[in-house]
């Protein structure tokens, strides 16, 4: 059994903790911005594989009580690193700390790099050379007030990176990245069947996540994971789990061609962002008919189905929007106004439908003229926002006024 930490968007924890052990993790425990847990080999690759909400995972690799820069030299050169990685691989170790009484993180990162580089040095002769762009390996070292953690990387680059985007082009301006958007689905408690709207979709991140997780694609089928480039990497393990995922791909591509219709759609008034988001769906696996795209002003949507559903959507942050309302045909008009318009429309047009908007303005209920359920703090990159709540009642459905019966 690994001892195992994965990261994840501030706000998520207790949505990756129920994740995980989905996925057979034990003794999962939720800190700021992670869950600890503990797994086999098996395990660890699956959480790579098929976590949608982690940002990386990582294995506890030594622990020790410190006061002082040697003592992390001598945790980092206690390690046996000679059975996990060699001399011919490039490395990288990163430092954070909660109430370190440490002076310099860097001067903290030079010791740790120096334990792990002598370690190698003397079990074969030989010292890696340091990369901090691409390295083979990720080591990672958390300091807190008296005690010491070195964990040595799984994933390599990020997992939010799926590899389905194609460099700028195709991720658009501040786009949401795939974990925290996998995130919002989970909070809001879609689930594939359920109709989904995404009315400020953009490159198409919410969508995308939700037609995946529809056709049952495991998020990192298409990527590679920096446990590949260890010494004691299980290859014939690693290779079944993925021909399990594929097959369980394929299951899913045949009961969904069965059932019809995914019933997941995803509007913009960019033309061009609806545009980088069929490439990106197809090229995360998912047919293009899966979504319906539409090129609209979210001051004017529609419910895109008959039945209602779930509107999740991250409209854009900033004083301006590019939008276009019934008082601004032709141009821009300002965050607040664009806001009032696409809540008339849904308080118009999505009637029975229940809205979660990630957003970091705290005025947004206001401006939409809607009254939230909950708000739920969240943090997009080093943005605090909130994912607000709320439900939309139609004619027959007004919540009764007290004192007055309900119209039902």
């Amino acid at each position: 059994m690994f001892e195992l930490f994965a990261a994840c968007p501030r706000g998520l924890e207790a949505a990756l903790v129920a994740e995980l052990e989905a996925l057979g993790a034990a003794d999962c425990r939720a800190l700021g911005g992670g869950v600890l847990f503990s797994g086999s080999r098996a395990v660890a690759y699956s959480v790579n594989l098929w976590s949608r909400l982690a940002s990386r995972v990582m294995r506890s690799i030594g622990r020790r009580r410190y006061r002082d820069d040697d003592d992390l030299y001598r945790l980092a050169n206690s390690v046996a690193w000679e059975q996990h990685f060699d001399a011919q691989r490039t490395l990288r170790v990163d430092v954070s700390a909660q109430r370190s009484p440490l002076r310099s993180l860097n001067f903290a990162t030079l010791r740790i790099k120096d334990g792990i580089v002598d370690r190698l040095r003397t079990a074969s002769g030989a010292r890696p050379s340091i990369d901090t762009r691409s390295p083979d390996v990720r080591v990672f070292a958390h300091l807190e007030a008296r005690e010491a953690t070195l964990y040595l990387d799984l994933s390599g680059e990020p997992l939010f990176k799926r590899g389905w985007r194609s460099g700028a082009d195709d991720k658009g301006s501040a786009a949401l990245k795939e974990n925290l958007a996998a995130g919002l689905l989970a909070l809001a408690g879609w689930a594939p069947g359920t109709p989904l709207c995404d009315p400020f979709c953009g490159s198409g991140t919410i969508a995308i996540e939700a037609a995946q997780r529809a056709f049952d694609i495991a998020p990192g089928a298409t990527r590679s994971f920096g446990f590949e480039r260890l010494l004691d990497h299980d290859a014939p393990l690693w290779k079944q789990l993925r021909d399990e995922a594929t097959q369980r791909a394929r299951s899913a591509a045949r009961r969904v061609a069965e059932a019809g219709a995914v019933r997941i759609a995803g509007s913009d008034l960019d033309r061009d962002a609806i545009a980088r988001a069929r490439r990106n769906l197809v090229r995360a696996g998912v047919p293009d008919r899966a979504v319906a795209w539409r090129t609209l002003d979210a001051g004017r949507v529609r419910a895109p189905f008959d039945d209602p559903g779930l509107v999740v959507t991250n409209p854009p942050y900033g004083e301006r929007l590019q939008a276009r309302s019934a008082g601004a045909p032709h141009g821009s008009v300002r965050h607040d106004e664009a806001m009032r318009a696409f809540g008339v429309s849904l308080k118009e047009q999505f009637g029975g439908w229940q809205v979660w908007i990630l957003s970091s303005d705290p005025q947004l209920p206001r401006q939409l003229g809607m009254q939230e359920r909950r708000r739920t703090p969240l943090y997009n990159g080093a943005i605090e926002c909130r994912l607000f709540s709320f439900e939309v009642f139609g004619p027959r459905e007004v919540p009764p006024t007290p004192g007055r019966p309900s119209p039902r």
